[in-house]
């Protein structure tokens, strides 16, 4: 193993500290990033669903104004 205990491994030559706050805020970035993803799609398909809904009733009238017509 390159360090020779658990405190050198975390110390990384000094350069622990940039090092393990890269990580921490890559990490960071990636779970915000799922959020925010999961949050979108949420959205779109509440979106999909209003407009699916929107049609179906639109489709309906016509269908009642077409047998009112005749």
């Amino acid at each position: 193993m390159a360090f020779d205990s658990f405190s050198e491994f975390l110390n990384m030559g000094g350069y622990g500290f940039y090092v393990w706050l890269s990580y921490g805020f890559t990490a960071l970035l990636l779970v915000l990033l799922t959020l925010n993803s999961k949050g979108k799609d949420k959205r779109i398909f509440k979106q999909i669903n209003k407009r699916l809904k929107r049609e179906e009733k639109l489709k309906q009238v016509a269908k009642r104004n077409a047998k009112q017509d005749t």
